[in-house]
């Protein structure tokens, strides 16, 4: 079984998210989502407007997604790797080269992101409303 894992907030779930995650589920047998707690974003300097649970519950609704792990800290990426035996690391390409040290430990694929859409557009379409 080929196992593939990715990281994010995934706030504002919208169409683009979607198709990340089924990109990156077509990569593999088996994803894993490791999805930002509310704590861990504050250290990222974002805030979301949805909570930790919520949002996984969102992404518990998309077949795509077999399993949610919280994401605590940016140092835990090697540790998953190894405790759940990950083959893929993916991420959006506007992180490309930042997560090249994990083809030590797996294959990493940086995906294209859907046009037009993003968490950042429609917050700043709520923020203006």
């Amino acid at each position: 079984m080929k196992k593939v894992i990715t990281y994010g907030t995934f706030d504002l779930l919208h169409y683009g998210h979607l198709l990340f995650l089924k990109r990156a589920k077509s990569l593999g047998d088996y994803l894993i989502v490791g999805l930002s707690t509310d704590e861990f974003n504050e250290v990222k300097g974002k805030k979301s407007y949805f909570k930790f649970e919520q949002r996984k519950e969102f992404l518990q609704a998309i077949k795509y997604v077999d399993l949610i792990i919280p994401e605590n800290s940016w140092e835990q990426k090697v540790d998953d790797i190894i405790k759940y035996k990950i083959d893929i690391f993916v991420i959006g390409e506007d992180w490309m080269g930042k997560f090249d040290y994990l083809s030590e430990y797996c294959e990493v694929v940086y995906l294209p992101r859907t046009p037009i859409i993003s968490s950042t557009i429609l917050k700043n379409l709520i923020d203006n409303c």
